[in-house]
């Protein structure tokens, strides 16, 4: 077994235990199987496209640490994740106390990290598939996890429409906010751009190309309109 499969296989592991400990008598369990449905077929995705398209372990590590919070959200519903209840029981006051917050900002955490750990893998199948490179290769990763996250909240949307009730309610997890969806998708757009930029300040400085091949990335590679020539 390569290091790479042993990495994977460990994350693997892990993140079962904490699945399971998770299903375990979840605050809603309908809310739960719900948020659980693209958690299934993402994993299965992953499994599937291992043998021939294997990510990085910087990659993996940073979809088990954003998975295993989503897990915990949905066992609890993320509008009722006791982070509260823990900072008290440790510090002695409540998390919220501390920024004068007044609703659960668990999910507001989950999106913004959603930005940040997926942004790095999102640029890693770019550059691996599309061989993006300059300008692109942190643009077009920034781009997608915007679109995606934008795509996440009407599929939230459509759920919540679509099951109504306390099950819609306590999926969508506005908690009265009507700018909730916006707050999210901003969210995860602002952690997205700080990988990105962070990972572009670290080839700035050790990539000796970074500055050619980000020029390169933006010049003009065909003169010509696109399925249009001029007549000789």
């Amino acid at each position: 077994m390569t290091p790479n499969a042993r990495f994977f296989t460990i994350l693997g592991i892990l993140f079962t235990i904490v699945f399971i400990i998770c299903a375990i008598n979840p605050h809603d369990r309908a809310d739960w199987a719900l948020e659980n449905v693209l958690t299934i077929l993402f994993i299965v995705a992953l499994v599937s496209t291992y043998k021939f398209f294997p990510l990085s372990k910087i990659s993996y590590s940073c979809i088990f640490i954003f998975l295993c919070l989503h897990e915990i959200g949905s066992h609890y519903t993320y509008a009722n994740v006791p982070y509260n209840e823990w900072t008290k029981a440790v510090f002695g006051s409540e998390l919220n106390s501390w920024f004068g917050w007044e609703r659960n900002h668990f999910d507001r955490l989950v999106h913004f990290l959603y930005g940040l750990l997926f942004a790095y893998p999102i640029r890693e199948v770019f550059i691996r598939v599309a061989n993006v490179k300059g300008f692109w290769g942190y643009f077009l990763p920034l781009d997608l996890t915007m679109s995606s996250s934008m795509l996440f909240e009407l599929i939230e949307w459509g759920a919540a429409e679509y099951f109504g009730g306390d099950l819609g309610i306590a999926y969508l997890g506005t908690q009265g906010d009507v700018w909730d969806a916006h707050k999210d998708m901003a969210l995860a757009s602002i952690g997205a751009l700080i990988t990105m930029l962070v990972v572009a300040a670290i080839n700035a400085k050790w990539q000796r190309d970074f500055a050619q091949e980000w020029n390169e990335s933006l010049s003009v590679k065909h003169k010509h309109p696109l399925g249009e020539k001029d007549k000789i």
